[in-house]
């Protein structure tokens, strides 16, 4: 695994809106901006099942 303080230093992908609409461009965004996560489909449908156990509001 690559260090993650050097991607400290690079270059921040354009972003898209002003204010509190700003947000990072996709179309600008890659694997040496630090988007790369092979697990993240695996992870969002496990936090998206609802638990068991979970306790139901009263």
């Amino acid at each position: 695994m690559a260090d993650p303080l050097d991607k400290a230093t690079s270059k921040a992908p354009a972003t898209l809106g002003e204010g509190c609409l700003s947000r990072y461009d996709p179309d600008d965004m890659g694997p040496e901006t630090g988007t790369e996560f092979p697990g993240a489909a695996q992870l969002w449908e496990q936090l998206q099942q609802e638990p068991e156990d979970k306790p139901k509001p009263a």
